[in-house]
């Protein structure tokens, strides 16, 4: 329908398609964006010559809703969707969210818990051992025995679990062409071993070679400090074979796809998306709202911040459009029906590394962090070539401004000693306001973060402030209860607070979720990258307190407020005083 992929019988019948090469089933509506996963796996696939169909949303109690586009000759391709399921269906209190933004109209029930799961089953159900490949965020964060926050325990590998024949990590593209090249050339999916970037089961390790391996499920379910070194060898190895033994077997995990060249990041982008969400929908999907008018520029993210899994998802090598590219999509945005003048954003992951580089003779580094405490030697800052990108687009005909929305770092910012790109932002890329994420003022809590400290956010502001040619603010994002932060690091934030004048309408709290260095933190008290102990706060009063502290202008958090200053022994901070942050 309107050049969208088929999403029914009727749809075929019209394409004059028989049977599909592939079905993707993705627990996302269906939206032809390339900031949609569903959509750039399809698109890339159908550019090869590859046929694929979307199964969106599927009730996942019927199973003819898993053969309304019949059995595909190759595979069914299973995908949660952009997030996560357990992060898209609960907050950090284990609670239900009342709004899915992926769904049409924000409504909630359209995926099940453990989606990846729940639809590998299903397609089982309707077809019996047909390859399933799954892949996309929930997968590339469970690749192993990992901590699972909502039951509170290690869970084995969601290969093991859900019954699928392969996973796919990372970004994908390169992997599931290969997949597909093999699964077309008459080769079995059991014998797909040897693609970079995916993951599959075997009884035994007889033909993998040049692994290490994991300490087993057992293993790292009894054992804190084998679970840190596990995680530790997961998140740094990006050379070797890596295996691990479970109940049912082996998993194995084949190194790191080759990041994409230039020239196929520019292809990927150049795809012929619609750019909307399927016409059969009568409510819009929120989610493109916020990425309609949006380019995304690069990938990869040398931060490895310490929650965050972009790191252990999309890898640390940078990869980068072209000019010609971003400014092709810009114009092409300008053709678009309800753009008014305004890009959203041009970014990724964090938008000024846009051609950063290591500059390693030996090549990156895996265990390393780039940027803290200091940057790296090898690290090569490319925001000269970001402000050129910038200052074109702004000439593209039918463009009013540029806003960059994206995560930035301000340390690599101050990395440009001529400060062209905090004057270009100031100046050009801000509509009054700037996020960004200081995440924590007290030192030990920011290195277990990986995040600068607090002086160099202090330093951007002032430079963005003078760069500033009308009164603009940073708005800055802090975050409690990550591990490390105890009562008094809390207290410490909340009289940093204080000084600024600055108290956020919510209060961050840290999400412990799969394949981040902090979950591993959370789960175990051990800092994997020096073997240390680690305080984490799991017990809900003293989380309570820490997010009550950081709203502690809020009359409602009086009493939680006292009672943390009390235990903290703060009680210094009660009172009447211009330093007290509660009266008595």
């Amino acid at each position: 329908m309107d050049g969208f992929l088929p999403i029914n019988k009727n749809d075929l019948k019209k394409q004059g398609i028989e049977q599909l090469d592939f079905v993707l089933v993705t627990g996302d509506a269906y939206v032809d964006h390339p900031s949609f996963a569903h959509a750039v796996i399809s698109r890339w696939l159908v550019a090869y010559g590859y046929s694929v169909g979307i199964i969106a949303q599927p009730n996942w109690k019927d199973t003819e809703a898993f053969r309304v586009l019949g059995r595909p000759k190759l595979a069914f391709l299973v995908s949660a969707g952009n997030m996560d399921s357990m992060v898209n269906l609960y907050t950090s209190l284990k609670k239900r969210r009342g709004r899915d933004m992926y769904a049409p109209g924000g409504k909630t029930g359209k995926r099940p818990a453990r989606t990846t799961q729940v639809y590998t089953k299903k397609i089982r159900e309707a077809y019996g051992d047909i390859p399933v490949v799954i892949g996309g965020i929930e997968p590339s964060l469970r690749r192993f025995a990992h901590y699972d926050y909502w039951e509170n325990k290690v869970l084995p590998s969601i290969l093991a679990s859900s019954g699928a024949d392969l996973l796919v990590y990372g970004m994908g593209e390169k992997p599931m062409l290969e997949i597909a090249e093999a699964l077309s050339g008459g080769l079995l999916v059991r014998d797909v071993t040897y693609i970079r970037g995916t993951a599959y089961k075997t009884d035994s390790l007889k033909r993998v070679y040049d692994y290490v391996e994991l300490a087993s499920e057992n293993a790292v379910n009894g054992d804190k400090k084998a679970y840190a070194e596990a995680f530790l060898t997961q998140m740094t190895d990006r050379e070797h074979v890596l295996t691990q033994k479970h109940k049912s077997g082996y998993i194995v995990q084949n190194p790191p796809a080759e990041k994409l060249t230039q020239g196929e990041l520019d292809a990927v982008y150049a795809l012929p998306y619609r750019r909307k969400s399927h016409p059969g929908y009568a409510q819009p999907i929120p989610a493109l709202s916020e990425v309609a008018f949006s380019i995304t520029a690069m990938r990869g993210c040398v931060g490895a911040c310490a929650f965050c899994a972009i790191y252990y998802h999309q890898g640390k090598e940078i990869t980068w459009r072209s000019e010609k590219s971003v400014l092709e999509e810009a114009e092409r945005l300008t053709k678009e029906k309800g753009f008014k003048g305004y890009i959203h954003d041009v970014g990724g992951p964090t938008a000024n590394l846009y051609g950063a580089s290591c500059k390693n003779p030996k090549g990156m580094c895996g265990r390393r962090r780039c940027l803290v405490p200091k940057p790296c030697r090898y690290f090569t800052e490319g925001q000269a070539a970001y402000v050129a990108l910038l200052r074109k687009l702004r000439q593209v005909p039918g463009v009013k401004k540029v806003f960059i929305r994206s995560g930035i770092r301000h340390d690599v910012a101050l990395l440009d000693k001529k400060g062209a790109f905090i004057k270009e932002l100031a100046r050009h890329h801000v509509s009054g306001q700037l996020k960004l994420a200081p995440e924590h003022v007290n030192g030990e809590v920011t290195r277990l973060m990986g995040k600068p400290e607090i002086e160099v956010y202090e330093q951007f502001c002032r430079a963005f402030s003078a760069a500033s040619e009308k009164k603009q603010y940073v708005l800055p994002y802090y975050m409690c209860a990550h591990p490390g932060c105890g009562l008094l690091e809390a207290v410490q934030l909340a009289e940093h607070m204080r000084d600024s004048g600055f108290c956020p309408e919510q209060a961050q709290e840290f999400y412990p979720t799969p394949g981040t260095l902090a979950t591993c933190m959370y789960y175990t008290g051990i800092d994997p990258l020096t073997g240390k102990t680690v305080f984490v706060e799991k017990q809900q009063e003293g989380r309570a307190m820490q997010r009550a502290l950081m709203r502690y202008k809020d009359y409602k958090n009086a009493g939680l407020v006292k009672k943390a200053l009390y235990r903290a022994g703060r009680e210094d901070l009660i009172g009447k005083g211009k330093r007290t942050l509660v009266r008595e």
